[in-house]
């Protein structure tokens, strides 16, 4: 599996800009995912560019901290997707600087208790994790505070380099 060529309508990007930054980003992380199958392992690491990678790993970041912190982010398999590749590099490059900072804090914690916050549990001991690391809530806390300024900063960054994460084909009319 190599690369795929990624295209994204302009009429979709248009309605969607003028919805909200939310509804803009999701028109690309919403092909992502239908080019993936909505999985993200090995077999489909390949079909995006770092850049698709960054975008789509910011989408699951949200939605996985935003309903059940970073202990459910690492659960449900995305720890290694979202800390163990350049996403926090990404992100600072992006102009997300301080999100960028917050990621590494998370992501010193996620590396010295992988075993542990990995590790296949039961929903009382999955509960109980929230307890053993709530050194995470402070992190969780400051994203909420921050998340809109960070997915303007994004969506500006995507806005300004289009060709990095699709290619915009014009609609038939």
């Amino acid at each position: 599996m190599e690369e795929k060529k990624i295209t994204v309508s302009d009429e979709a990007l248009r309605q969607a800009a003028g919805e909200g930054m939310d509804e803009f980003l999701q028109v690309f992380t919403d092909r992502y995912l239908e080019v993936t199958g909505g999985q993200i392992d090995a077999g489909t690491m390949p079909l995006l560019n770092g850049w698709q990678h960054t975008l789509l790993g910011y989408r699951l970041f949200c939605e996985e901290v935003g309903e059940g912190g970073f202990v459910q982010l690492i659960q449900n398999g995305y720890g290694p997707y979202i800390f163990l590749n350049p996403f926090a590099k990404a992100m600072r490059l992006m102009g997300a600087k301080e999100f960028s900072k917050l990621v590494y804090a998370a992501r010193k914690i996620y590396e010295e208790n992988r075993e542990d916050l990995e590790r296949e549990c039961t929903e009382d001991e999955f509960m109980a994790m929230y307890e053993r690391y709530e050194v995470f809530d402070d992190l969780e806390e400051r994203f909420a505070e921050m998340e809109e300024e960070v997915t303007g900063q994004v969506a500006r960054y995507v806005d300004e380099h289009l060709e990095q994460f699709a290619e915009i084909v014009k609609d038939e009319e």
